[in-house]
């Protein structure tokens, strides 16, 4: 992995990082919003900690171990990766809950340019936050956006102990019955 040091990490506070989507998507995840890491490699879930691919493969979402580098393999397996908030930051508790409300209403605006058959949230309180749901909890959703049907999922980041690599594969992989079923 690239080492960076902590002022070019600062300085990648400023970038922005790329979807990564396709045509014909199952599942568009989404993450709360870049890390620095993530920022100064242009890779999502690039922070070391960050359990997002090993759990992917875990949960049979991809056949084998993607690094964040492979992240444009994802397509090819109907997958993709946006964020709730495009502003790369250290921890999510930087973003301000205006932050989170405007992009929930970019989000639902790029789901229905994308229309993937499920969006997968990435976390439940930034689901809360953009969405203003404040009770909703993991697992499927009653909303829709068009006929993008709606998932949270725990956040992978390391920081988030109470969820181990196997309880989060096994919630992921509901989410994966879920999109092969319909």
């Amino acid at each position: 992995m690239t080492r960076f040091t902590p002022q070019e990490l600062e300085a990648a506070r400023g970038r922005r990082v790329p979807d990564v989507v396709g045509e014909d998507l199952r599942v568009l995840f989404c993450g709360i919003n870049p890390s620095l890491m993530t920022a100064a490699t242009g890779h999502h879930f690039a922070w070391p900690g960050n359990r997002f691919w090993p759990v992917l493969h875990l949960s049979g979402f991809t056949p084998r171990l993607l690094k964040p580098s492979e992240q444009g393999e994802l397509p090819s397996y109907g997958l993709g990766i946006t964020n709730v908030v495009a502003r790369p930051t250290a921890r999510a508790d930087e973003l301000t809950p205006q932050e989170y409300r405007e992009g929930g209403r970019l989000l639902v605006e790029k789901v229905a340019r994308l229309r993937p058959r499920w969006l997968a949230v990435v976390g439940v309180t930034a689901y809360r936050a953009a969405f203003g749901e404040p009770k909703a909890q993991v697992g499927e959703q009653p909303r829709t956006i068009g006929g993008t049907r709606v998932w949270v999922l725990p956040n992978p980041s390391g920081l988030n102990a109470h969820w181990t690599a196997e309880t989060l594969a096994q919630e992921f992989a509901r989410l994966r019955e879920a999109a092969q079923a319909g």
